[in-house]
């Protein structure tokens, strides 16, 4: 008897002794080896290898140390030099617009009031009578400036209301279908931060900002099938771009029912379909509600969170409704619009901060952005010290006497790089010389201590941030013009870009603890790009090509 229980406890010893053995052993279910892994983590900066166990990073580290890794790794991928960089964090996107935009007619790159009809013409031959042409994105600075009219559109869309908006939304284009669906003629009244635009007294069809309301509810909702295919389109897209993190500010999809992209999201989270991470918002004038839902059910999850408000304080530079300190150089009697009153502003931001709410705001010309940065200013004092992250989306074109007031406020800039290459076609002729030389400032800001967070406002501008990498290091314009750069006193260096479109972005969301850096117990959300951007011309970041995309270790875009 003795002699069996002696064995037995040895038997029982040995097992104990080779489970311990088994627990020290590294284990991994993805293993990257022989990459240039660019980390953001200036503890760590460059790596060549990297280890998943979950949706987690187990190591990161020299390709030696991570063999061990590899022994017991489901799949091991070979880099074979590539470029690892955190998965890109794109801070500001319209989602499910986007997705949207993606199927719908495409006027972007017309060039000439011809082909914008035509397009419209041939995709009206393509949908069901009756059905509602919208998205286009057009840009009439391709034809030299001149707003559209319904009258150019209206006889090859006589079945089909249209509303097709320029590339900012910030104006669109009815037809006389829509006009009469949404019962309005020409004794139509002004409306308050908006324009409607008349030709001789006549409605041209164009609406701006707020009087954009007069059509916009008239628009049938689309059915959640159809948000749930935007959804998916949207991410498969963005995925192909290197992005695993998104912050949405907002849906303008048809008569926009209340959280109907924050539904869609939901759905997707339910449904295990979420494959890119989530940061929603809602109207920032909804505070009271989003504050309930926080109250009653949380801030999300790695997935999918809330607690984000989005507010406007003016329009766009495009559409002549940014608020300027002085005139449009192009129209002097003109100095941009507010879409809502300071009065308004303070009220929801000052409650929206009292609850502990997040807060995000639309500002674009210099006398929106001081405006904002008052309101931020006054809150921040009225309420008292916190950890609160204002943020100002565009912050476009600021006054000089501002720039150092963004790093004294703690208001990140959230910008995006691509409107620069984009709107430095012809912003001199809309601002003049002067005030351009504080467009799109990224190196100023920097310069005075503010920290950026860079997205794309897809739709209103492709969400691929190795262009924008391109657009902020070299400043070249869309039209091949400016070799060294529109503004090239404001280009910035890789990393610094790199850092807005990572760990800066996951700081602007209160995620930089777990997502933004590639570190031992952060997500393992990276991309692989075919080229090192920190080694090679910023000219030829353009032409670098994202080839793997892991979002909480899942491959959820391989290049063929």
């Amino acid at each position: 008897m003795r002699l069996i229980l002696v064995l037995a406890l040895s038997s029982l010893l040995l097992m104990s002794c080779n489970d311990m053995g088994t627990m020290r052993r590294p284990t991994a279910d993805l293993v990257v080896l022989n990459a240039r892994v660019w980390t953001a983590d200036p503890a760590n900066p460059i790596a060549q290898a990297l280890a998943v166990r979950g949706d987690t990073l187990a190591f990161v580290g020299s390709n030696e140390d991570a063999e061990a890794f590899a022994k017991s790794a489901a799949l091991v991928i070979d880099a074979e030099g590539q470029f690892v960089v955190p998965g890109f964090i794109d801070s500001h996107v319209h989602f499910l617009d986007g997705g949207f935009r993606l199927s719908s007619v495409q006027l972007r790159d017309a060039e000439t009031p011809a082909e914008f009809v035509a397009r419209i013409g041939a995709y009206a031959q393509t949908v069901p009578i009756g059905s509602w042409i919208t998205g286009g994105d057009w840009d009439h600075e391709r034809w030299g400036g001149e707003l559209p009219s319904r009258g150019w559109i209206d006889s090859v869309t006589t079945d089909h209301p249209v509303w097709v908006n320029r590339l900012d939304g910030h104006m669109a284009l009815a037809n006389t279908h829509a006009l009469k669906l949404a019962e309005i003629d020409g004794d139509v009244q002004d409306v308050d931060g908006g324009t409607i635009v008349r030709r001789e007294g006549s409605l041209t069809g164009v609406f701006k900002d707020n009087a954009m309301g007069l059509v916009q509810p008239h628009i049938p909702n689309p059915a959640e099938d159809q948000e749930d295919r935007a959804l998916d389109a949207a991410m498969t897209y963005v995925a192909e771009q290197g992005v695993t993190s998104v912050h949405d500010a907002g849906y303008d999809g048809g008569s926009i029912r209340l959280n109907a992209a924050l539904e869609a999201f939901r759905r997707a989270h339910l449904q295990d379909r979420l494959k890119t991470r989530i940061y929603a918002s809602l109207p920032l004038s909804r505070h009271t509600e989003l504050h309930d839902l926080v109250e009653s059910e949380g801030r999300g999850d790695d997935w999918l969170r809330i607690g984000l408000l989005k507010g406007f304080v003016d329009g766009s530079l495009g559409s002549h409704t940014a608020a300027f300190l002085t005139p449009f150089t192009d129209a002097p009697d003109d100095t941009g619009l507010l879409v809502n009153t300071e009065a308004d502003l303070y009220s929801w931001i000052s409650a929206a901060d009292k609850n502990d709410l997040h807060v995000m705001t639309h500002a674009i010309g210099d006398r929106a952005i001081r405006t904002l940065l008052d309101i931020y200013d006054r809150v921040a004092r009225e309420n008292g010290p916190r950890d609160r992250r204002f943020r100002m989306e565009h912050a476009q074109h600021i006054d000089p006497e501002d720039l150092e007031r963004f790093a004294e406020l703690g208001v990140i800039a959230s910008m995006q790089p691509y409107h620069a290459i984009d709107d430095g076609r012809w912003a001199e002729k809309v601002i003049g010389p002067d005030r351009i030389k504080t467009t799109y400032a990224f190196r100023s800001l920097l310069d005075n201590g503010a920290r950026l967070a860079f997205g794309s406002d897809w739709y209103v501008a492709p969400p691929t941030p190795l262009e924008g990498i391109y657009a902020a290091t070299t400043r070249r314009t869309l039209d091949g013009a400016n070799d060294d750069g529109w503004v090239p006193e404001q280009k910035i260096s890789v990393e610094e870009a790199l850092r807005a479109y990572t760990i800066d972005a996951a700081f602007a969301s209160f995620e930089e603890n777990i997502k933004g850096s590639l570190e031992i117990g952060k997500l393992a959300d990276f991309a692989m790009i075919d080229a090192d951007l920190t080694q090679i011309d910023p000219v030829d970041i353009r032409d670098a090509r994202v080839v793997l995309t892991v979002v909480g270790g899942d491959i959820v875009f391989s290049a063929p």
